[in-house]
C-alpha cells in the first residue's frame, strides 16, 4: 500500500495502515529538512491512534535534530496560534471530520501559516524519498539521506529533545480568543455547545464560560473511538434537539479538530458556514471592519450568498475549495474575512487559520449586539438557493473523472441557465467525487444532480451508490 500524498488539508489515511508510524517518522524528518528550523510544536485530537502517531512524528522530528513541544489534545487553531507566537513550524495530528479510524497530519509553516504549494511539494517529495516510494512502490523506511547523498543523522547534543508544552501557550490562545471582542462579554446568552468528542472538548467550553455565557455541553466525553460519532458540526441533529429542549438562545458545534463551526438557531434550524459568513460580513461592513469591503469564499458557496453580498455592496472573491486557498486570497488581497460553507470561517485579522472557537465567539458577539435572535439574523443575511449535494464513492481518488464527465457537465450547465450552477470535483481528502447543483427550482436541481451522479457511477462501473453530503 502506497503512502498517502498531500490533499487539500495535509496527509490523511487509515491510521496504522495508510498513515503508519513509518509514514509519520519520514514526514517528521522531511519537514525538519525543508523548514530548516530547530523547534516544532505538535498537537492532536482525541483519536485512539493520536498518541501513536504523535510518538512517531516526534521521533522523526527529533531524529532530524529539532526539538518538539507537545501541546497534547488541543484544537488545530491553538497549535497554529502557538506556532505564530513563536515563529516556528507546527503539526496537528487529526483527520478533522473523518471517522475515528482515520487520522491525519496537518503541517504549518513557521509562524502558523498554511504551506505554500512549493513547500508542500518539497516536503512530499522528500518524505516519499525517505520511505523509498519515489517510484510509487511501498517499502520500509530507508536511510535518511540528503539529496547530495550525505546522511542526516545528528548525534549527541544535536539530537532533538521532546518536552511537554507550556500551559502559558494554551492560556495565551484562550486569552486571545476572549480578547477578540474585548471589552464586551457574552453574559446573558444561553448556549448548547457540541464539542464532537474532539479536540475542543475542554478548551471550547472554557473560553465560552470565561466570557460569561451560560452553557450546556454535549459531545465532551471522548473515549478515543467516538470522535464525530453522531455529534459535532457534521451531525448537528443532537445539538438542535438540545437547543429546542433547553430553550437555549442558540447552539454551536465544532468538528473533530475544532477549526470548523456550525450553528443552530433557537428554533433548531442549522446555520451553515455561508449564513454565518454572511452575518459576520454584514456586521463587519456596518462597523467599518471589513477590509477592502471584500469577503473571500470558495466555489462551493451558495449562489444566494453572492446575491446577498451584491445587494449590500460587498465585493466577493472566489477561490478553489480548501481553506488554504481562502487564506491565500485573504493575504494576497489584504482582506480580513473569508470562509467555506462547511464552517471554516477565517478572521484573518485575528488568526492565521480557521478557528471554530474564535468563530463562535465572533458570531455570538454579533448576535448579542443585534438584540435579535439568530433565526432572524440568518434569514435577513441571505436567501439560500436550493442546493443538492451528492457524493459518489470511488475505488480510489481519481481527478480524471471530472474531465471524463465534461460533456454531461456542459449539458447540465445549459439546462440550468442563469438561474443555477453546477460544480463537480474530486475530494481532496477522500476517494469521493463531489457533485453540487444549484437552481431556484429544487426539482430541477435534484434531476440534474441525479443525472450527473448516474453518469459518474456508470464511468466507475456502476457499483458505487451516491452518499449524502
Amino acid at each position: 500500500m502506497g503512502a498517502p500524498r498531500f490533499g487539500t488539508d495535509g496527509v490523511r489515511g487509515l491510521a496504522n495502515q495508510e498513515l503508519s508510524p513509518e509514514v509519520a517518522v519520514a514526514l517528521g524528518r522531511a519537514a525538519v529538512e525543508v523548514f530548516g528550523i530547530s523547534r516544532f510544536v505538535l498537537g492532536r485530537d482525541t483519536r485512539r491512534s493520536g498518541p501513536m502517531l504523535e510518538a512517531a512524528l516526534s521521533a522523526g522530528i527529533c531524529a532530524a535534530g529539532a526539538d518538539v513541544e507537545l501541546l497534547g489534545v488541543v484544537p488545530t487553531p491553538t497549535v497554529a496560534w502557538v506556532a505564530a507566537r513563536g515563529s516556528v513550524p507546527a503539526a496537528m495530528i487529526s483527520a478533522s471530520h473523518n471517522p475515528f479510524a482515520d487520522n491525519g497530519i496537518k503541517l504549518f509553516a513557521p509562524g502558523g501559516l498554511k504551506l505554500a504549494d512549493e513547500v508542500e511539494a518539497r516536503i512530499q517529495a522528500r518524505y516519499l524519498e525517505l520511505l523509498g516510494q519515489a517510484g510509487g512502490t511501498a517499502s520500509n523506511v530507508g536511510d535518511a539521506r540528503a539529496h547530495d547523498g550525505s546522511v542526516i543523522a545528528p548525534v549527541g547534543a544535536a539530537v532533538g529533545t521532546l518536552a511537554a508544552g507550556s500551559s502559558d501557550d494554551i492560556d495565551g490562545w484562550v486569552s486571545a480568543v476572549c480578547g477578540s471582542i474585548a471589552p464586551r462579554q457574552l453574559t446573558g446568552l444561553r448556549l448548547v455547545v457540541d464539542c464532537a468528542h474532539g479536540a475542543a472538548y475542554e478548551l471550547g467550553p472554557r473560553v465560552l464560560r470565561r466570557l460569561g455565557a451560560e452553557i450546556t455541553v454535549i459531545g465532551a466525553e471522548p473515549d478515543g473511538t467516538n470522535i464525530n460519532d453522531g455529534v459535532g458540526s457534521t451531525a448537528p441533529g443532537r445539538l438542535a434537539e438540545a437547543v429546542v429542549a433547553l430553550r437555549a438562545d442558540l447552539g454551536v458545534a465544532f468538528d473533530g479538530d475544532a477549526d470548523r463551526l456550525i450553528a443552530v438557531d433557537e428554533t433548531g434550524n442549522v446555520v451553515d458556514g455561508d449564513r454565518m459568513l454572511a452575518i459576520l460580513a454584514l456586521d463587519r461592513a456596518e462597523r467599518g471592519l471589513l477590509a477592502g469591503n471584500t469577503v473571500v469564499v470558495t466555489v462551493m458557496t451558495n449562489l444566494g450568498f453572492h446575491l446577498a453580498m451584491q445587494r449590500a455592496g460587498i465585493q466577493v472573491v472566489t477561490t478553489a475549495v480548501g481553506d488554504r486557498y481562502v487564506l491565500q486570497a485573504l493575504d494576497e488581497g489584504g482582506y480580513s474575512l473569508g470562509g467555506e460553507q462547511s464552517g471554516h470561517v477565517i478572521a484573518r485579522d485575528l488568526a492565521t487559520t480557521g478557528d471554530g472557537v474564535l468563530s463562535a465567539v465572533q458570531l455570538l458577539d454579533a448576535v448579542g449586539r443585534s438584540t435579535q435572535p439568530l433565526s432572524k439574523l440568518a434569514a435577513e443575511s441571505m436567501t439560500t438557493v436550493p442546493q443538492i449535494l451528492r457524493n459518489v464513492r470511488l475505488p480510489h481518488r481519481d481527478e480524471r473523472l471530472v474531465e471524463q464527465l465534461a460533456g454531461e457537465i456542459g449539458a447540465v450547465t445549459e439546462t440550468l441557465g442563469a438561474d443555477g450552477r453546477v460544480l463537480v470535483r474530486a475530494s481532496g481528502t477522500e476517494p469521493l467525487l463531489r457533485v453540487m447543483v444549484e437552481h431556484i427550482d429544487p426539482q430541477v436541481a435534484e434531476q440534474c444532480c441525479d443525472r450527473l451522479v448516474e453518469a459518474a457511477q456508470h464511468l466507475v462501473g456502476g457499483g458505487p451508490r451516491p452518499d449524502g453530503p
